[in-house]
């Protein structure tokens, strides 16, 4: 008697205009189409990009500004202020560029007095003032905006080049009854993009988060993240720690990505980060896990299993076939 056996295994804002302005950034400049036809990269600098300042209620400060001209030529300048708000969560603001309009809250613009066009000889700077009064019956907390400096041209009929301004941020904080809360509101490993928790190889991993702000002021939320191995710190690293800090505006939401370094091939992390933020020093933690786990580890547990199963399969067979020998009649044992 013959018998067969067969098995088978089955083995991811535009912003309305090209505004590059970062909240917390190095000196930078953005551009407006305004259709003049020019091409005048580094034609201002500005500095400070950003200033933080706090004036109580009822009073009036200055906040200096100064515009370099980077040409060889004399330069009319016009100030332009702006309200911006939130424009994605990378933390880039979004200006608001209609003169007649303000941020619908937290809106600084009104607050800034009216300055008065000027001059900078060829390769000169110039420190304006920015004043800024708030009412006393203003509320506690942040305000925004920016000082804007585009050049015009005289013999043209004063027509303003927006296509060359360059702006300074202005964060103020009115203090009094003031509210700082975040919520966290993801924490990720993410391997070029995507969420994971196991991962072939230790290259390109990161953590993603975003937190939400749900006060009325500006928050810069800082901390340490840690990656684990057991009881063993493989890697540490510092989040938001540079002066001025990155912040979250009121009312938005900001994401970060924090790259983890000296990963090992193969094993299980945790990574483990506290954040604080606010004058009272508030803080979040949050541990999240992975497993590095390389491809040909992985090929090489799945032969082993299929191969334990085709053994363990085998050995059944070879016991059933026996035990059914021993049962069958002597004159057939052999057909």
């Amino acid at each position: 008697m013959k018998r067969r056996i067969q098995g088978k295994f089955i083995v991811a804002l535009a912003i309305a205009l090209p505004v590059a302005i970062a909240l917390i950034a190095s000196p930078y400049s953005y551009a407006q189409s305004s259709g003049t036809k020019t091409n005048t990269a580094n034609t201002l600098k500005v500095s400070p990009v950003r200033t933080d300042t706090e004036i109580q209620p009822g009073e009036s400060k200055g906040v200096p500004v100064t515009v370099t001209n980077l040409t060889g030529g004399a330069i009319s300048i016009v100030p332009i202020t702006n309200d911006f708000v939130a424009g994605d969560d990378r933390g880039t603001p979004a200006l608001i560029l209609d003169a007649d309009k303000y941020a619908p809250s937290h809106s600084l613009k009104r607050f800034m007095g009216p300055l008065p066009n000027f001059t900078i000889p060829a390769k000169q700077s110039k420190t304006i003032n920015v004043v800024i009064t708030v009412p006393i019956t203003a509320q506690a907390g942040g305000y925004f905006g920016a000082i804007r400096f585009a050049p015009s041209d005289p013999d043209g009929g004063g027509q303003v080049n927006l296509s060359a301004s360059v702006a300074s941020l202005i964060l103020l904080t009115v203090p009094g009854d003031t509210i700082e809360k975040l919520d966290l509101k993801n924490f990720d490993i993410q391997q070029k993009g995507a969420n994971g928790n196991f991962f072939n190889t230790p290259t390109d991993l990161q953590t993603s988060f975003s937190f939400e702000n749900q006060g009325n002021l500006q928050i810069g939320p800082f901390g340490i993240l840690s990656v684990k191995q057991g009881d063993k710190v493989v890697y540490q690293t510092t989040f938001n720690d540079q002066t001025p800090r990155d912040v979250i505006l009121p009312d938005s939401t900001r994401r970060w990505e924090v790259p983890l370094e000296d990963i090992g091939t193969f094993g299980h992390y945790d990574v483990v980060a506290t954040f604080t933020y606010g004058t009272k020093n508030q803080t979040i933690e949050v541990t999240k896990s992975f497993w590095v786990i390389p491809t040909w580890l992985i090929i090489t547990a799945i032969a082993t299993v299929v191969g334990l199963l085709l053994l363990t399969a085998l050995i059944i067979f070879l016991v059933v076939r026996s035990r059914k020998r021993r049962h069958m009649p002597r004159n057939t044992r052999r057909r």
